[in-house]
C-alpha cells in the first residue's frame, strides 16, 4: 500500500511544525520530572490528598492566566510574546524542584512553573488554529499533540533510565538543557501581520465568557464538569503503588500511556476532521467512564497495562479534539479568548477535583475515587448529547 506523504503533510504548516518541535523539547524536559512528582511526594511522606492538592493547584494556577493571555492576545493581535514568555518561565523554574525538600515547597514550585503554561497555551493554540485552513484544523492540533506526546515519551524514558543513576535531585537539575533549546527554537515562529480590529470590551473573565456563542459556552460547561472528575495519571500511578509496584515499574506504565497517546493523537485529529469532533469527544468521555470503573479491579502489573493503554487512547482523543472543537465554535476574532476561557474553566476545577479525588482515596478508599471519576464522565456524556452545532 502506497503512502501519500504529501497528502499526510497537508495542513502541517511551518508554524505548526515549529510549535510541534518546541512542544516536543519542552515536554521532554517536563516529563523527566512530572511522573516522578507523585512518587517524590510519597517519598516525603505526603498523603494521597496532598498529591491531589499539588496537581490540582498546578492546573488551577495555569488556568487563572489562560483566559487573560488568550483575551489579551486577541486584543493586541499578538500571540508570540505570550508564547515565548510562557515557555521561558517554565523552562527556568523546573530545575528548582531539586531544592524542594518538603511538599509545600513542591507545591509552590509546581504552581510557579505552571504560570508559564498559563501564559502560553491559549495564544499558542490560537496560532495553531490560525496557521491552517479549518478543514485541516483537527489534523493540525493532532500533529501538535503527537509531537507533545513524543517529547513526553522521550522524557519519561530518560527518567526511567536516569533516575536509578542520578536520583530525584540531579535528574531535576538537568532539565534546564532541553528547556533552553525550546526557547531558542521559538525564535523561528512567524506571526501574520495583525489586522485592524474593532475595540474590545474591557478585559474581564466575566465579559470574556459572556461574549462567546451560547453553544460554545454550553460545551465549555460540559467540559468543565468532565474535568472535575478527570483525576489524571497521578492517581493511576498511586494505584500502581497501592498494588505494590516499584517506582520504576510505575514509570514504565507511564511510558506505555504516553506511547499510546502519541500514536493515536494525530489519527484522532484526522478522524475528527472526517467524521466530526462531536462523535470523537463522546467516545472519549465514554472511554474514561469505562476506564475509571475498570481501575477498581486490577491487582497486578499485567492487569494495569491495558488500562494505561486505554487511558492513552482516551487522552489522545480529548486533548487535541476538544481544542479544535472550541476553535470551530468560536468567532474568528475571539479564538484566543475562547481557548483561554476553555482552558481556564476546565483547569480551575482541577484543584477541587484533585482534592476530592485524594480525599475520597484517603477517607474511603481508591475505589471511591474511581467511581467519582466515572460518574462525572457519564454526566458529561449525557449533557454532551444536547450539543447541536459543530461550527460557528
Amino acid at each position: 500500500m502506497k503512502i501519500n506523504i504529501k497528502k499526510l503533510a497537508t495542513g502541517i504548516t511551518r508554524n505548526i511544525f515549529i510549535l510541534g518541535i518546541v512542544s516536543l523539547v519542552t515536554d521532554l524536559s517536563s516529563q523527566m520530572i512530572f511522573p516522578l512528582i507523585p512518587l517524590y511526594l510519597t517519598s516525603l511522606g505526603a498523603a494521597a490528598y496532598t498529591v491531589g492538592l499539588v496537581e490540582g493547584a498546578a492546573e488551577t494556577t495555569t488556568s487563572l492566566l489562560k483566559v487573560l493571555s488568550g483575551y489579551w492576545s486577541d486584543k493586541i493581535r499578538r500571540r508570540k510574546p505570550f508564547v515565548v514568555a510562557g515557555y521561558t518561565i517554565s523552562s527556568l523554574i523546573k530545575p528548582l524542584f531539586a531544592f524542594a525538600n518538603t511538599w509545600p515547597l513542591v507545591l509552590i514550585i509546581r504552581s510557579v512553573e505552571r504560570i508559564g503554561k498559563g501564559m502560553r497555551d491559549a495564544p499558542r493554540d490560537a496560532i495553531v488554529a490560525e496557521s491552517v485552513q479549518a478543514e485541516h484544523r483537527g489534523k493540525a492540533f493532532g500533529f501538535h499533540r503527537t509531537m507533545d506526546g513524543m517529547g513526553s515519551v522521550m522524557g519519561a524514558v530518560f527518567s526511567l533510565i536516569l533516575f536509578p543513576i542520578l536520583g530525584y535531585k540531579n535528574l531535576f537539575l538537568i532539565t534546564i538543557f532541553p528547556g533552553i533549546l525550546a526557547i531558542i527554537v521559538l525564535i523561528l515562529i512567524h506571526e501574520k501581520k495583525p489586522k485592524e480590529q474593532k475595540e474590545h470590551k474591557p478585559l474581564t473573565l466575566k465579559i470574556g465568557f459572556k461574549s462567546l456563542p451560547k453553544n460554545l459556552k454550553f460545551f465549555i460547561i460540559i467540559a468543565t464538569i468532565f474535568a472535575l472528575g478527570h483525576f489524571g495519571y497521578a492517581f493511576m500511578l498511586l494505584k500502581a503503588k497501592a498494588i505494590g509496584l516499584t517506582d520504576s515499574k510505575a514509570i514504565i506504565l507511564y511510558v506505555i500511556f504516553y506511547v499510546t497517546y502519541t500514536l493515536f493523537a494525530t489519527p484522532a485529529g484526522i478522524l475528527s476532521d472526517k467524521f466530526g469532533r462531536k462523535k470523537l469527544i463522546a467516545i472519549g468521555y465514554a472511554l474514561f467512564a469505562a476506564l475509571s470503573f475498570g481501575l477498581i479491579f486490577p491487582t497486578t502489573l499485567s492487569t494495569l497495562i491495558p488500562l494505561f493503554v486505554i487511558y492513552g487512547i482516551f487522552y489522545s482523543i480529548i486533548d487535541g479534539v476538544q481544542r479544535a472543537f472550541v476553535a470551530d465554535l468560536s468567532p474568528e476574532n475571539l479564538k484566543g479568548t475562547a481557548l483561554g476561557t476553555f482552558h481556564t474553566l476546565t483547569g480551575l476545577v482541577a484543584l477541587p477535583g484533585g482534592f476530592m479525588a485524594g480525599f475520597l482515596w484517603d477517607k474511603i478508599g481508591p475505589n471511591a475515587t474511581f467511581i467519582y471519576g466515572s460518574s462525572l464522565a457519564l454526566l458529561a456524556l449525557i449533557m454532551f448529547s444536547f450539543i447541536k452545532r459543530e461550527k460557528y
